[in-house]
């Protein structure tokens, strides 16, 4: 009242929870539409209004701040099992934090000159960021996380693995020959990315037409194998059987092939073909490590394919303004796409998570994306998912 001062607010609408400003869908649809389908806030303020319901993109991000607090423990726990996995796939790609950059960066405090952890200070002087994505096999479960900052894939495995439970023999390793994605000190059976080598050939198939073509129906051979595999449905142990009787005669011919190229001067080392055999020849045993341990796979491509929800964050929305904002992108960027992989429906978890705040807190093991419908039912208060 302009002339007492006196505030009258109106009551809320029956069913309204006065607890929350915003119902537990809201977020969730939020996340969902900004780090799952790469929708930009600013556009997504542009539909809104469209839509007769304004929401800004401070708003957006306002609503999703405490939810990513809240979400800690959640993403704590995933680290914790992702780090006793018995496979692990990692590899980054390229980003961009506003505050990281430029006169931007110039102005941010350095860093203090008693930091101890060498690869610590390596990163923090490094002018490149990096969103790296590791896909973690643990007890048949797919986690997928990211770590968005100067840090290079390597280093964000070396801190997962920081936290691997003592007595666990080491995970398999999937990558890319890349050194930057090793963890440094940490023991890895490596296995490098058959995926990559595949594609050296593609790219210069005008070039050599007959002796690329030899090397890629070798390939298929092997990948033919693999989803024959799949399809049976074999054990580790049973694949590696498989693969050392159907697809070792076709790897031996084919490092017999690629040998007798550079012994009989058949190809010139230095040609664009040359680099792609002197490639091959030079990881064949990280690239055949299918043939002789069980469970390691062929290449890295579900781990090409979770940093693609990165990349395509990258080219809609550019940019992270500063590396909380980028915290909140890896943490909901983490939770979607590992639903994904478990066949859960990532916007009924996420708005699981907060109607149960607070049993996650004390006992996040209960409410992974591959158990969390099991502790609703258990605890007979599981209401029907959201469609």
């Amino acid at each position: 009242c302009n002339l007492c001062g006196a505030i009258f607010t109106a009551g809320a609408p029956e069913g309204v929870n006065k607890q929350r400003e915003y119902d537990v869908t809201v977020p969730s649809m939020i996340a969902l539409l900004k780090y799952g389908c790469g929708f930009p806030f600013n556009r997504l303020a542009g539909l809104q209004g469209n839509l007769g319901i304004p929401l800004p993109a401070s708003t957006q991000y306002g609503i999703l701040s405490p939810v990513k607090n809240m979400f800690d423990p959640i993403l704590a726990e995933l680290i914790r099992q992702a780090a006793c996995g018995e496979l692990v796939h990692n590899d980054d790609t390229t980003n961009r934090i506003l505050s990281m950059m430029g006169k931007r960066a110039q102005q941010q405090e350095p860093p203090e000159d008693g930091t101890t952890d060498p690869a610590q200070k390596k990163a923090s002087e490094r002018r490149g960021i990096f969103t790296t994505g590791i896909v973690s096999v643990f007890e048949g479960h797919r986690i997928v996380l990211f770590f968005t900052g100067k840090k290079h894939a390597g280093e964000n495995l070396a801190d997962l693995l920081a936290r691997r439970a003592e007595g666990l023999k080491p995970p398999i390793q999937m990558c890319d020959a890349l050194s930057r994605n090793r963890p440094g000190e940490f023991e890895t059976i490596l296995a490098n990315c058959l995926a990559h080598a595949r594609r050296r050939f593609v790219e210069v198939t005008n070039l050599f037409r007959n002796e690329c073509r030899y090397v890629l129906e070798s390939l298929e051979v092997i990948y033919k194998n693999d989803s024959i595999a799949r399809q049976r449905e074999l054990s580790p142990e049973e694949r590696l059987e498989f693969h050392q009787t159907q697809s070792g005669p076709t790897m031996d011919k084919l490092h017999a092939w690629l040998t007798r190229q550079f012994e009989d001067r058949l190809v010139e080392p230095n040609s664009a073909l040359g680099e792609c055999i002197t490639y091959l020849l030079k990881h064949w045993p990280k690239l055949t490590l299918f043939l002789r341990k069980a469970g390691a796979p062929l290449d890295n491509n579900i781990c090409e394919r979770a940093l693609k929800k990165a990349i395509r964050h990258r080219k809609n929305s550019l940019f992270y303004r500063n590396q909380n904002g980028a915290d909140t992108g890896d943490l909901f960027m983490s939770l979607i796409h590992t639903c994904e992989l478990c066949g859960a429906n990532p916007f009924d978890y996420i708005n699981e998570l907060q109607r149960h705040a607070q049993e996650l807190a004390s006992n996040p093991a209960d409410w992974m994306p591959w158990n969390y419908r099991q502790t609703l039912d258990g605890a007979g208060a599981s209401p029907e998912p959201t469609r």
